[in-house]
C-alpha cells in the first residue's frame, strides 16, 4: 500500500460527516476511549440524566440492570423523555435526543437547577456507538417505544448508526412516569462490551453517598440466579468519609463538615466539604460536580485548598504557633494525612472536555475558595485544641519536606558528578528514546541475570530486584526515602517522587514489574504498585505501568525434528497448551522466573511480539484510594472481614 501524499488538493477531497457519523470515527474525543473506560462512561452518561431527574425533584428510584445478552438497562421514575413534537424539528423529542448531537433540556435553567449533562450529547453518543438501542418513556398516561439500531438510512442511502427503525409508538398504557433505556455496546467499537460489577456498583454507591435519601439499585442478570443490591445513605458526606477512612486511623473521631451558598458573576452555586485527617502521610480528595467525579480536578479543588491553607496560616498566626519571622508550613504540609469530599453543584459547569473529568469555571474557584477560608476559619476558633494539633502536624510536614528535598538534591548531584547508585545494578539500555524505552524490575537476582542476557539492550533497561520491598502504606515517609533500593529505582526512573515528580524527567515509556507467577509473586506486585501509587501516582494515572504476565507451565514433546512447545499462562491455558502439542505431551511447571533460561524469558515475557502485559489503571479514583489502605494498612478488622467476604481459601 502506498502512503504518498499527493500534490492535489481540491473540493473532492473534503470529507462531511453526517449526522452521528462524527461519533463513530472519533469516540474517544467523546468518550475518553473504546476500552472498558470509554465502554462505562456510556453508562455514566444515560445514569447522569436520571440523577438529574432525581436531584431536581422529579423521582427518587434509578436502577441499573446487567441483562444476559450483555446489553445494559437503566431506569428512572422520572418525568420521562419528552415525547411530544417539537414545533421546528417537526420530530418527537425522544427521536430528538438520540439522534442529534447538542439536543437537550439543559442548556437553560428552566429544567433543571443544576446537571451533569452539559454538553447535550450523552444519549446520542451512547445511541452511536450501540449496535441498538431501545428507549421506553412512560408518560402522559402512555407507554411510548421507539428502537434505534446501526442500520440504512433510506434518506441518506447508506448504513448510519442511531437510525430509528421504528417511530416512536404508543405500545400500551401507564400509570406512572419515566424512562427505561437499553442498549448494546457495538463490539466493532469496544475490545470488550462486558460490565464491571464492581465498577458500577462503586459508582452508584458514591452517587448515593453524594445525594442522602436517593434510592439506587443494581440488578445482575447475566448469570442463572439474579443478584440485586440497593444504596441509601442516610448521612450524606459523613458516611461516605466513613467508607474511605474505614482501614485508616483516623487522628479525629468527628469530621468537619460544612456547606454554603454563593452568587459569583451571577452564577449560583453551592458547595460541600467533608473532611478528616488521618495518620497518613497521604493526602486524598474526592471531588465531585454535580455528581459526576472529577478526576483531574479543577478550579473548585484549587479554590478549596487556596482557602483551606489561607485559614490555617492565618490561624497559626493567632494561636501564636507561628511567628512573622518563622518558615512557613505549605498547602500540601498541611493536607498531609487529609480525606476529604468536597462537591459542587453549579448551573453552569465548564467541563474541560466531554468526559467531564476537569472543571474550568472561575466562578467555582472564587466561591470554594471563599467558602473554605471562611467556615474553616470559624473551625479553628471554635476549636482551638484540635488546630493547634494540626498545624504542629503541618510544622513537622514542612520540616520532614526540607529533608526530602535536600535528599533528592544529593541524588541530583551524584548523578551530575556520575557517582549515582546504579552502577553495577541496574543494567541500562543504550538508546536515549524515552518514547519507546522500558524499565523492567524482576523478582530475583536470578531472573535479574537470565533477563539482563535476554533483553533487547536498546530499549531494554533491567533492575533486579532482592525480592519484597518494604510495605510503604504502613512506613513512615524517612523510612520509605531511607530504603537503597527504592532510591536505586528512584534515581533510574528519573521523575522525582511526591510532590516534586516531574513527568518531563522521566527516562521510560513503560515500567514494568516481572514477578514470578505465584502467591510470593503476587504480593512482589503489590507492594511495588503500593509504592508507585502512594509516590508516583502519575506514572499509573498517565498510563507508563505495567504487570508482566509470565507463564505458569511450559507444554512440549520431543519429535525427530527436535522439540515443539507451547507456554501456558494458568490453568485454562494448560488445557489448550496440551490438545495444541498433542499425545505424548510433557509439562514443566515454573516454580519462579529463574527457572527459565535467557531464551524461554525473551520469549514469554520480554518480547513485545510475544509477551502478554497488563497496563495499571485507576478507573475508580475512590475505590483504588480505598483499596490501597484497606490491603496494605494498618487497621486489621476491614481487611479480615473483605478477605471472608471476597477471598478463595
Amino acid at each position: 500500500m502506498s502512503n504518498e501524499i499527493t500534490n492535489t488538493y481540491d473540493v473532492t477531497d473534503l470529507t462531511s460527516l453526517e449526522k452521528l457519523e462524527p461519533v463513530r470515527v472519533r469516540p474517544g474525543m467523546y468518550i475518553g476511549s473504546t476500552g472498558s473506560k470509554g465502554l462505562h462512561h456510556c453508562v455514566w452518561e444515560i445514569l447522569d440524566n436520571s440523577i438529574d431527574e432525581i436531584t431536581n425533584g422529579y423521582g427518587d428510584l434509578a436502577t441499573v440492570i446487567l441483562n444476559k445478552d450483555k446489553s445494559l438497562t437503566i431506569i428512572d421514575n422520572g418525568r420521562g423523555i419528552p415525547t411530544g413534537i417539537h414545533p421546528i424539528k417537526k420530530t418527537s423529542g425522544v427521536e430528538m435526543v438520540f439522534t442529534e448531537l447538542h439536543t437537550g433540556g439543559k442548556f437553560d435553567n428552566k429544567n433543571y437547577k443544576t446537571s451533569g449533562g452539559l454538553h447535550g450529547v450523552g444519549a446520542a453518543v451512547v445511541n452511536a456507538l450501540s449496535k441498538w438501542l431501545e428507549v421506553e418513556v412512560h408518560q402522559n398516561g402512555n407507554v411510548y417505544r421507539q428502537r434505534f439500531e446501526y442500520a440504512y438510512d433510506k434518506k441518506l442511502k447508506k448504513e448510519m448508526p442511531g437510525t430509528p427503525v421504528t417511530k416512536l409508538e404508543i405500545v400500551s398504557e401507564a400509570n406512572d412516569t419515566g424512562t427505561i433505556i437499553t442498549f448494546m455496546p457495538d463490539t466493532e467499537i469496544f475490545s470488550n462490551i462486558d460490565f464491571r460489577l464492581d465498577v458500577i456498583d462503586e459508582r452508584l454507591q458514591e452517587l448515593a453517598f453524594q445525594n442522602k435519601g436517593i434510592r439506587l439499585k443494581l440488578i445482575d442478570r447475566r448469570n442463572d440466579e439474579e443478584t440485586s443490591k440497593e444504596y441509601y445513605s442516610e448521612r450524606g458526606l459523613l458516611d461516605f468519609i466513613d467508607y474511605l477512612n474505614e482501614s485508616k486511623i483516623t487522628i479525629h473521631p468527628n469530621p468537619i463538615l460544612f456547606d454554603g451558598d454563593r452568587t459569583v458573576n451571577n452564577l449560583q452555586l453551592y458547595g460541600e466539604v467533608c473532611m478528616q485527617f488521618t495518620d497518613s502521610t497521604a493526602d486524598y480528595i474526592a471531588s465531585y460536580v454535580n455528581n459526576i467525579p472529577t478526576t483531574e480536578a479543577g478550579t473548585h479543588e484549587t479554590g478549596f485548598k487556596t482557602g483551606m491553607t489561607r485559614a490555617f496560616k492565618e490561624g497559626a498566626k493567632k494561636l501564636g504557633l507561628v511567628k512573622e519571622k518563622d518558615k512557613e508550613f505549605e498547602g500540601d504540609d498541611l493536607r498531609e494525612g487529609m480525606t476529604a469530599i468536597l462537591r459542587i453543584k453549579i448551573n453552569n459547569p465548564i467541563f474541560e472536555g466531554q468526559t467531564k473529568t476537569k472543571l474550568g469555571n472561575s466562578e467555582a474557584y472564587t466561591m470554594m475558595n471563599d467558602l473554605a477560608y471562611t467556615r474553616l476559619s470559624e473551625w479553628i476558633e471554635d476549636n482551638k485544641t484540635l488546630a493547634t494539633s494540626l498545624i504542629s502536624n503541618a510544622l513537622q510536614a514542612a520540616q520532614r519536606r526540607e529533608k526530602i528535598k535536600k535528599i533528592n538534591d544529593a541524588e541530583k548531584k551524584k548523578i551530575g558528578k556520575g557517582t549515582a547508585p546504579l552502577a553495577g545494578k541496574v543494567a541500562v539500555c543504550t538508546q536515549k528514546d524515552r518514547t519507546v524505552n522500558e524499565f523492567i524490575v524482576v523478582e530475583g537476582d536470578s531472573a535479574g541475570g537470565s533477563a539482563k542476557q535476554a533483553r533487547d539492550r536498546r530499549f531494554q533497561t533491567i533492575m533486579p530486584s532482592k525480592g519484597k520491598i518494604m510495605n510503604t502504606e504502613k512506613q513512615k515517609l524517612e523510612n520509605v526515602l531511607a530504603s537503597e533500593e527504592l532510591k536505586i529505582f528512584n534515581t533510574a526512573v528519573g521523575t522525582g517522587t511526591l510532590d516534586n515528580y516531574k513527568e518531563r524527567e522521566l527516562k521510560y515509556d513503560k515500567i514494568i514489574i516481572m514477578s514470578d507467577a505465584d502467591v510470593d509473586g503476587y504480593h512482589i506486585r503489590t507492594l511495588w504498585m503500593t509504592y508507585i501509587y502512594r509516590y508516583m501516582k502519575p506514572l499509573i494515572a498517565n498510563g507508563h505501568l505495567y504487570l508482566a504476565q509470565p507463564p505458569l507451565y511450559k507444554v512440549y514433546r520431543n519429535t525427530k525434528n527436535g522439540e515443539v512447545h507451547d507456554y501456558a499462562y494458568n490453568e485454562d491455558d494448560l488445557i489448550i497448551s496440551k490438545k495444541k502439542i498433542g499425545k505424548g505431551a510433557l509439562i514443566q511447571r515454573y516454580k519462579g522466573l529463574g527457572e527459565m533460561n535467557p531464551d524461554q524469558l525473551w520469549d514469554t515475557t520480554l518480547n513485545p511480539e510475544s509477551r502478554t502485559l497488563f497496563q495499571v489503571t485507576i478507573d475508580d479514583a475512590a475505590k483504588a484510594e480505598r483499596m490501597v489502605s484497606l490491603l496494605m494498612g494498618d487497621v486489621v478488622e476491614p481487611r479480615r472481614n473483605y478477605m471472608y467476604k471476597y477471598g478463595e481459601f
